[in-house]
């Protein structure tokens, strides 16, 4: 099993094993044991679930500070789509770039951008010869590793391309040394300004054989307060956004899609609708599609778990925000109608697909026959009492050895309790 960095954690201090989270987790990655969570590393996708649904705010995404990395010469922010949504009454994004500026950035590059270059490409993408469809996004990490580890044998499928803010970090990096020479590659610091622990995730670990160029992830919950004090509507900003609707369209699910300008795609946002249209695309019981998108956060990226605005509300500023945009500011040129090579993903990631049981398969089919025996003794009403969130998850932990032989349902042992008593009586 390869070591994955993830960004999503617990607090022990603040869980009170109350079975919240792991009734929610899409992959049952957590357990209760000993009166509190813990989350399985090798199941967990970081899809944030766990965070959103806590209410004691025991789960926490993971990132780094913007004022600990104050120490590259040339800091450049790389600004996600969503964040433009978080402000309310902004009409022009200019002055959020200003803002940027104005706590400290030295320049800003928009992911959304590279996401217009990113839907050209997946245009041509969708042209080429002998690629397998539906081809599956790639932009959220969560879909990604989900199919890595549930959803093994779609990986064909999954378009092979970088994301935006990958894109936006090759640009950004490459005209920082193109304008300033005198720079060398660890004084410039590219800061992804990320609405979700997902991609926090996906740069600390890379892309199978691909390692992120983004040198720093900050909380985009973060630098909107920063910002909220900084930037003034008092000037008008300098007129710097390179983005247009296209762009802005990605913050929100079919974004990505939509611009395609082709009809037989399907977006989907929220993690259990995602599992759903995976397992239609992998039973082969789904419409003849080119593109799917799928977004594990409600809304797309707006709905990220550091972000600040609910993300319908968000949507609905985006919406202000690209009536006065024009569709694209970024378009390929007649001699640039072909994919870099260097924008390409060479692997798939790798990892044991969490529905496994053994690498043998004799053993994996009697430790199959032994969970389905379990199962059947068990109520079936997957109350969680036991501390795994379904009672087959119950039955797989007692045959895989994860908790004690003598490990007993809560509901069953509460019931012979009873009858002992009456029996008694």
């Amino acid at each position: 099993m390869n070591y994955y960095k993830h960004s999503v954690e617990l607090d022990v201090e603040k869980c009170t094993g109350c079975t919240t989270c792991i009734r929610h987790c899409p992959t049952e990655a957590i357990r209760i044991k000993d009166g509190h969570a813990h989350i399985n590393t090798d199941r967990c996708i970081d899809c944030g679930e766990c965070i959103r649904v806590c209410q004691h705010k025991a789960k926490k995404a993971m990132c780094s500070k913007f004022e600990h990395y104050l120490h590259y010469k040339w800091k450049i922010a790389l600004p996600a789509p969503a964040l433009f949504g978080q402000f309310d009454g902004l009409e022009d994004i200019n002055y959020v770039i200003q803002g940027l500026h104005d706590i400290g950035f030295d320049d800003v590059f928009e992911v959304a951008k590279a996401a217009e270059l990113v839907s050209a490409y997946t245009r041509l993408y969708l042209k080429m010869e002998g690629i397998k469809k539906p081809v599956i996004s790639s932009a959220c990490p969560v879909i990604s590793r989900l199919i890595a580890l549930r959803f093994p044998y779609l990986k064909d499928n999954v378009m092979p391309l970088l994301p935006p803010m990958e894109v936006a970090a090759i640009l950004a990096r490459a005209k920082a040394k193109k304008e300033h020479p005198e720079l060398k590659d660890e004084d410039i610091g590219i800061f992804f300004i990320s609405p979700c622990a997902a991609k926090v995730s996906y740069i600390r670990n890379g892309y199978g054989d691909y390692k992120s160029n983004i040198n720093v992830v900050v909380s985009l919950s973060e630098i909107y307060f920063l910002l909220v004090s900084a930037m003034k509507k008092d000037k008008t900003p300098q007129q710097e956004t390179e983005a247009g609707v296209i762009g802005i369209g990605w913050a929100t699910s079919g974004g990505e899609a939509s611009a395609l300008f082709n009809d037989r795609y399907l977006a989907a946002d929220g993690i259990e609708n995602c599992i759903k249209i995976l397992d239609q695309i992998e039973n082969g019981n789904i419409p003849q599609l080119e593109f799917v998108e799928l977004n594990a956060c409600i809304g797309g990226c707006v709905g990220g778990v550091m972000t600040i605005e609910n993300p319908f509300i968000a949507k609905t500023r985006l919406q202000t925000v690209r009536r006065y945009m024009p569709v694209s500011r970024n378009h390929l040129s007649a001699e640039e109608q072909f994919v870099p090579e260097e924008y390409f993903l060479n692997t798939f990631p790798s990892y044991t697909p969490i529905n496994r049981l053994s690498n043998n398969l004799g053993e994996s089919m009697r430790m199959m026959s032994r969970i389905q025996q379990i199962r059947q003794s068990l109520p079936g009403i997957d109350c969680g009492a036991c501390g795994s969130p379904t009672c087959r998850a119950f039955a797989e932990d007692l045959v895989r050895g994860k908790i004690s032989p003598d490990s007993k349902c809560v509901v069953l042992e509460s019931q012979q309790n009873k009858n002992d008593t009456e029996e008694r009586q």
